[in-house]
């Protein structure tokens, strides 16, 4: 069983969703978990709950990270960190990933600096999974680790996102798109026009340029852009499927009368929440650092960090690291020019 090394203070609710995450997660055998945070407090919550026979542990930080500290600047003065304290469980062999619902850019600058980067990898990429209308998982990457690329980085997207979504999600041949205004290879900024022809000497399943609304149709299973564009598009997703489930629940409330009609159609609704929700996906892996880091978000629920869980020991267990080190090897080594 994998051991997962957890920052328990970096939800909105810490450490409560930590905690229930984790033990949820234990419970479910997904497994070991390391509970980082104050000793004390973190002690006296679990003895609140039946934790009995499950595997997992505290390891104590006498202090945390904040939204709204600097990431440079909290790593650099809060050494007993939280999310510093799992990095170094992960850096020193004790933990085979770290995740964390706290401070994004802290979590991302810990992680490089303390577990550094993978052979060949000059840009970590955070990588965020989008359900589609087809049933399936759209990973996209970057959403927000690099605000500005060069061509070869989306190469390196490219191999990290297919090598993932190939372990994760069991597709043998995953498609890969690269984000642009048009399908027709003309069209982009000149970021994209340079990216495309590196990109199609690439040894994957590349489909050329994908548009905006390729994300949910599931024409694509990966597909790369820049951080700018990759978070612009992540948020604005968030708050499209709030709105849209905001206004499903307003007008079906208010439009049917019938008991048996209006139960029928909030099991529909139900059903629709699910497949959108993005802690069924638990959060969004660091790609490209020595180790596994999962960074969730910060109004995370318990069942969130459960799934973040999974998906860090999964992650550990398929050797994702292990296999990009050899795709960009062997990208190398293909397309010398693209570096």
């Amino acid at each position: 069983m994998r051991r997962i090394a957890v920052d328990a203070m970096g939800t909105d609710s810490a450490p409560e969703a930590e905690l229930e995450g984790a033990i949820q997660a234990a419970r479910a055998g997904f497994a070991e978990v390391l509970l980082v945070g104050p000793q004390d407090r973190l002690s006296q919550e679990l003895a609140k709950r039946d934790t009995r026979g499950l595997p997992i542990e505290i390891v104590h930080a006498s202090e945390a990270i904040t939204m709204d500290d600097k990431a440079t600047k909290a790593f650099r003065k809060r050494r007993d960190s939280s999310i510093r304290v799992t990095a170094r469980l992960v850096h020193e062999g004790k933990a085979d990933g770290m995740i964390s619902a706290g401070n994004t850019g802290a979590v991302m600058t810990t992680a490089k600096i303390v577990l550094g980067a993978l052979e060949g990898v000059d840009r970590p990429a955070i990588a965020q999974v989008f359900p589609t209308s087809k049933g399936t998982a759209t990973v996209l990457l970057d959403v927000g680790a690099n605000v500005d690329c060069k061509p070869h980085h989306l190469v390196e997207f490219a191999v990290m996102g297919e090598t993932y979504y190939r372990v994760i999600f069991g597709v043998e041949r995953p498609r890969v798109g690269l984000l642009s205004i048009g399908q027709e290879e003309h069209k982009g900024n000149e970021l994209t026009r340079e990216a495309l022809p590196l990109l199609k000497q690439l040894p994957s399943n590349f489909i050329g340029n994908v548009e905006g609304r390729d994300l949910y149709n599931g024409r694509a299973e990966v597909i790369v852009c820049d951080g700018f564009i990759g978070n612009v598009v992540l948020k604005i997703s968030e708050g499209a499927i709030e709105a849209i489930s905001s206004m499903l629940k307003e007008a079906l409330s208010s439009t049917i009368s019938a008991k048996v009609g209006y139960a029928l159609s909030r099991k529909a609704f139900q059903r629709f929440k699910k497949r959108v929700d993005y802690s069924e996906y638990g959060g969004a892996p660091l790609l490209g650092v020595k180790g596994v880091c999962i960074i969730c978000h910060g109004g995370s629920n318990p069942n969130a960090i459960k799934n973040a869980i999974r998906v860090a020991a999964e992650f550990s267990a398929g050797k994702v690291n292990e296999k990009i080190e050899r795709e960009l090897a062997a990208a190398s080594q293909s397309n010398p020019q693209g570096n």
